[in-house]
């Protein structure tokens, strides 16, 4: 791949959560472009081996790099725990050695520990980041200190999805599994939003969390996380196209896709249509 010039941030996710990260990312960096890719034809990747999601997350990045990202951000946590380090340290170096792929696992982690003030920190995420134990694993790192409990919440995502982020049936189960995972550590102070889709039910979560117990969406530490990267990374900076630009590509048909990201976005959109497939010959 020939050396990339100036260009957009891309970000990438499986379906629509991703949404709610670039829309931080933009009211950080209000000035830059971005390029937004969602693999909504293939989602959900949870349910997916460690090759395949590895394969389409490289099939995705190298979509980006093909529209002159020289950097790109897999806003998916899934992605993120699965295939970022495998396209950072086996991909990148032949494919595009002087571009970068960032994910949100990591800089939601570095920030973790910080949010807590008694060292008891809970995790909120779908069924398989919690089964994977990545943010445990990843906030170990930097904080070894800190108690970190987990609670999966499967009928979050397809809530959201629905676009039921409200009523007595939603807020039935928001309450239910936030009991379960105060059930775990009753001294929990600060709970992180691990899955992208849950800032969607924030004001719900918010209500049935104890007093005194804080929820933080990840979409604002990746994007104080990338603001930065990009202060200590100047010559990525220099690269990074300025114009407040955002482009929208799906697999998905683009009306289907607009009516559900503009709930995630808040704000209408339009995309285009996308074959990842077709674009990659390499297995």
């Amino acid at each position: 791949m020939e050396p990339c010039g100036r260009g957009p941030v891309g970000v990438f996710d499986s379906g629509y959560g991703g949404l709610t990260i670039l829309r931080e990312l933009r009211r950080a960096l209000p000035d830059r472009d971005f390029v937004y890719l969602g693999d909504n034809a293939r989602s959900p990747y949870g349910p997916r081996s460690f090759e395949t999601v590895r394969r389409y997350s490289r099939q995705a990045v190298e979509w980006l790099f093909g529209r002159g990202c020289p950097l790109v951000v897999l806003a998916c946590n899934t992605a993120s725990a699965r295939a970022l380090r495998t396209i950072q340290q086996r991909d990148l170096p032949g494919l595009a050695p002087d571009r970068r792929v960032l994910g949100i696992l990591r800089p939601t982690s570095e920030e973790a520990g910080n949010l807590t003030k008694n060292g008891h920190l809970g995790i909120l995420g779908t069924e398989g980041t919690v089964r994977s134990g990545s943010y445990p694993v990843e906030i170990a790192r930097f904080f070894p200190d800190v108690k970190v409990s987990q609670q999966a919440c499967p009928l979050w995502v397809p809530f959201v999805e629905n676009g039921e982020t409200s009523g007595e049936a939603v807020e039935w189960f928001v309450r239910r599994d936030i009991g379960r995972l105060m059930a775990q550590d009753p001294e929990i102070d600060a709970v992180v939003l691990g899955c992208t889709h849950y800032p969607l039910l924030l004001p719900l979560i918010e209500k049935c969390l104890p007093e005194g117990v804080r929820a933080v969406p990840q979409g604002e530490l990746v994007a104080a996380k990338l603001v930065d990267y990009l202060k200590r990374h100047p010559e990525m900076d220099e690269r990074v196209s300025s114009g407040g630009e955002i482009a929208f590509f799906t697999t998905e048909q683009p009306d289907f896709f607009d009516r559900r990201a503009a709930f995630f976005f808040g704000e209408p959109l339009s995309s285009a249509h996308v074959e990842l497939e077709k674009q990659s010959g390499r297995e």
